[in-house]
């Protein structure tokens, strides 16, 4: 499967600050763990999903409009195809058609391949490595729609695609700097590592988006004692305090 990338990116000056839930008007984002969907819990706002610890997963985007969008995704701050932190208008972006979904499943390192997601620990996460720990845990999709009017395709050939914007993604995982090694990294809690390089080819594309996002998906992503800690998830029952609770008969009531 062939994915599309912006090429050219538009400046606006305005910026909106604006958050839906994951799905919010059919925009959505699932996490995949095994093809599967991580069950989604809602909480004081929030989007959560239980991460896996060393388990790879993808992220499936969707657009439900008639009309071709383009979606700013970053996993723990860094976006998916050029690893960059910067506010949504200005990142690179992934094309989705009328009503299509795809399904990202890694960092884009050149026109040809990604290395794929996979859950860890914050101090073994990508963004450590790159010195940058600010948003591990989070997967945010910022929905773009096109202006209506004819836009210039630009489909490369394989020598153009190795230059211009593909040059700013990233190449590798860097040694980690001293500002990823901090006290604060922890693998108590989840982050993204970079995993395996796999074929993942795409196309560059020009194309005139509106300034104002048409959706905002975030979803938040923790290990199950810190779902527990943070109330979404109930609290765990030890094996052998629930084998002292046991009992040979449920309770019975001769009125009934």
């Amino acid at each position: 499967m062939r994915h599309r990338m912006i090429l050219a990116l538009l400046f606006f000056a305005l910026c909106s600050s604006q958050s839906f839930a994951a799905g919010t008007s059919g925009f959505a984002v699932n996490v995949l763990v095994d093809d599967t969907p991580r069950a989604e819990y809602f909480h004081r706002g929030t989007v959560y999903i239980e991460a896996v610890r060393g388990a790879s997963y993808s992220l499936r985007i969707t657009n439900p409009t008639p009309y071709r969008v383009a979606v700013a995704l970053s996993v723990d701050g860094l976006n998916t195809i050029d690893a960059k932190h910067t506010d949504a208008r200005n990142a690179a972006k992934w094309v989705l058609e009328p009503y299509e979904s795809t399904v990202i499943s890694g960092w884009q390192v050149s026109n040809r391949a990604a290395r794929s997601f996979f859950f860890t620990g914050e101090r073994h996460s990508y963004g450590a490595s790159l010195g940058q720990t600010e948003n591990l845990g989070v997967i945010e999709a910022v929905y773009f729609r096109e202006r209506r009017h004819d836009v210039e395709m630009y489909r490369p050939s394989f020598r153009e695609g190795r230059s211009g914007a593909m040059n700013s993604a990233p190449g590798g995982s860097p040694a980690p700097s001293a500002k990823a090694q901090r006290s604060d990294a922890a693998d108590d809690y989840a982050a993204t590592g970079m995993g395996s390089k796999e074929r993942h080819e795409i196309e560059m594309i020009d194309i005139d988006l509106d300034p104002t996002p048409v959706a905002s998906v975030r979803i938040r992503y923790e290990y199950h004692p810190q779902l527990v800690k943070l109330g979404i998830l109930p609290q765990y029952v030890a094996p052998l305090e629930r084998r002292e609770r046991a009992s040979g008969f449920g309770s019975y009531c001769p009125e009934r």
